[in-house]
């Protein structure tokens, strides 16, 4: 038997073709297409593909939040043995072009809330390409396609194409010379090139096969023994991204699981205004989460608690430190006088408090998942002990992209799980050889889930790959137990003024989620005699904080602000996890969040450091001056004045 995502379909009609697989929100309800439906529509769609010149290999790019079209859009491609390039809808108009040349791609498909992006570019695509409208409003917006002198006859809604499609599989000619194809396709065969974020420098193209996607489905559902036609989930993270790519879209069709698409009328606000009506509409079994999605969930729900009064936000708070004490790490169980004793204030939580909470996520949430960066351990035992536990996991869109994650059979708080069963995965110093056990060091990794290579980038390809090993980049210890310990990038190193490298992420990650009046930080030091850090501050919990305060004086303001910025250094498992060479001694408050918006985060919600570093040369440089060098200085007293009222 091939290992393809043909092969995954096929079986998908044989074992559950009327089991719901997508679901959009529309004027009307929900819309759900179960498995038949939807391979039904992607044969119709690669037949028009086909009749439209698409050939074996040839690119078909798009740009559109998840929905069923988005699906069926990329299978169709599949089955016409071309290439997918997924597209973040996140990009700007002059990234996308990018992607779109450098791929050669021959069609767009996109959709009402990615029009102008592409219309924005469209004079300056290589190529003659062709554009495949997804949503129903076609006839609509029609004439804003034509204005911008795209000619007519290259401008496609999906709905008419799938109908022409259908009709050209009456010929059983066609039909036949799409059964060719289909069985033509092999394991090796390129089916993706996704677009790296770039966080350190220039986007580069994975090519993931089908093989890739295979293996790594299979073992992320044997990882989790994910039951056949018992799981559902809202796919609040973007399908062009590889997380959810291949544990939402593709594993989905190895046990038949229900997917909901977040409703994206309205945009970008829209979805985030939809995601908690949804979530109760939907009712997931779990979510895919990154950090940020879920440091935000975590953030919510503290400030909802804190809404409903003193008693309320004392019983949570003390059934979340029962919780913690009482389940340890998740690995290894706390003595049983810790848990006989933090047993009756976290069931009291439970029954007065967390359950309720657990409801605003649906009536049968049961887990999160979580990639995508590091998560702070302080999320994992939140989470845990609300009934709702984040399952982390590690992994990079060159692995397919799940290399290990912590499951509800083996999870370790603080660790990236366990490895998936086909992955091998060695830790090694500098000069290559393998670190000794517990001992740090850069994660290699070798399996049928390691890319083919970067799209015509074959000294990139070469720097990555090394007899079959995927350098990762990454920075991480394999414990004793066998679970996975990922400590940041390599290339986000901090380095001293003697040369030492320390990675940064654990401590931002400390920063942010030990206290409430941050909202993102980013460490600094290159060959500097201390670190310093860039400050965003939570506009809602800095003015909370600050309105406790009886100060007057804005130096003694400042100060307590610092303080409190700096709460990780008291934290009970913080306090003494860092060398003190690499906390930060000092910090500037930023005026401006980092966001997709202005680059300073990626469309994984990603710092892009060297974009920060270049925006913030001048404040990095004063950070290392003899007055920046204490937080209390004039330029933090000039911010402090945006967050004080008058």
């Amino acid at each position: 038997m091939k290992q393809t995502i043909v092969t995954m379909l096929e079986n998908a009609l044989k074992e559950f073709p009327e089991r719901s697989y997508v679901n959009k929100k529309t004027d009307t309800g929900w819309i759900s297409y179960n498995f038949r439906e939807v391979f039904e529509k992607t044969k119709a769609l690669a037949a028009w593909l086909q009749k439209e010149g698409l050939k074996p290999e040839d690119r078909v790019a798009i740009l559109s939040e998840g929905s069923p079209e988005w699906v069926i859009t990329e299978f169709s491609v599949i089955l016409s043995r071309g290439i997918s390039v997924p597209l973040s809808i996140k990009l700007l108009p002059e990234e996308v072009g990018f992607r779109i040349n450098h791929s050669q791609a021959l069609f767009i498909a996109l959709s009402k809330n990615t029009l102008d992006k592409v219309l924005k570019i469209a004079g300056n695509i290589e190529k003659a390409i062709k554009f495949l409208y997804l949503d129903e409003d076609f006839e609509e917006i029609k004439e804003r396609f034509l204005s911008s002198g795209i000619p007519e006859e290259r401008v496609f809604p999906i709905t008419r194409c799938m109908d022409e499609g259908r009709i050209l599989l009456r010929d059983e000619n066609r039909e036949t010379g799409l059964r060719r194809i289909l069985e033509s396709i092999q394991e090796e065969d390129i089916v993706t090139i996704s677009y790296t974020s770039g966080t350190t420098g220039n986007p580069k193209g994975i090519m993931l096969t089908h093989k890739n996607y295979y293996s790594n489905c299979q073992d992320a559902v044997e990882a989790f023994q994910v039951p056949v036609c018992g799981y559902s989930t809202l796919l609040i993270l973007p399908c062009d991204h590889s997380f959810a790519h291949t544990v939402g879209l593709y594993a989905a069709i190895v046990r038949g699981i229900t997917l909901y698409f977040v409703d994206a009328r309205g945009g970008a606000m829209g979805i985030l205004r939809n995601i908690p009506g949804n979530l109760l509409e939907a009712s997931p079994v779990f979510l895919l989460t990154v950090p940020a999605l879920s440091g935000n969930f975590m953030k919510k729900i503290i400030s909802g608690v804190s809404e409903k009064g003193k008693f309320a936000e004392f019983l949570f708070n003390k059934g979340i430190e029962a919780g913690i004490k009482y389940y340890g790490d998740g690995y290894n169980k706390p003595p049983l006088i810790t848990r006989l004793l933090a047993l009756p204030w976290h069931r009291l939580a439970e029954a007065l408090v967390f359950k309720k909470i657990r409801a605003t996520f649906g009536k049968n949430i049961g887990f999160f998942v979580g990639g995508g960066a590091l998560l702070d351990i302080k999320q994992q035992r939140f989470f845990n002990a609300l009934g709702m536990p984040v399952y982390q996991g590690y992994g990079l869109t060159e692995a397919s992209p799940v290399i290990s994650s912590n499951t509800q059979f083996a999870q370790k708080h603080g660790t990236c799980g366990k490895l998936m069963a086909s992955v091998e995965c060695r830790i090694i110093r500098e000069d290559g050889s393998t670190a000794a056990p517990e001992e740090k060091g850069e994660i290699i990794i070798r399996g049928p889930n390691v890319m083919k290579g970067y799209y015509k980038n074959p000294e990139a390809t070469a720097e990555a790959l090394k007899d079959g090993w995927l350098h990762t980049g990454d920075l991480g210890v394999m414990d004793k137990d066998g679970f996975l310990f990922v400590s940041g990038r390599e290339k986000a190193l901090l380095i001293s003024s003697d040369g030492e490298k320390y990675s940064p992420e654990e401590i931002e990650e400390a920063i942010i989620n030990c206290s409430s009046v941050v909202h993102q930080a980013m460490l600094y030091n290159d060959h500097c005699r201390y670190t310093s850090a860039l400050i965003v501050l939570d506009l809602e919990g800095t003015k909370k904080f600050l309105s406790s305060l009886a100060e007057k004086y804005p130096e003694r303001i400042l100060q307590h602000l610092a303080d409190k910025i700096f709460a990780y250094k008291k934290d009970p498992y913080y306090g003494k996890r860092f060398p003190s060479a690499w906390c930060p001694i000092t910090f500037y408050i930023i005026p401006e969040a980092f966001s997709e918006q202005n680059q300073l985060l990626n469309s994984a919600m990603k710092m892009v450091r060297y974009k920060i570093e270049e925006r913030y040369r001048a404040e990095i440089a004063y950070l290392n001056t003899p007055e920046g060098s204490r937080p209390v200085n004039s330029e933090n007293l000039k911010a402090l004045g945006r967050y004080i009222t008058p």
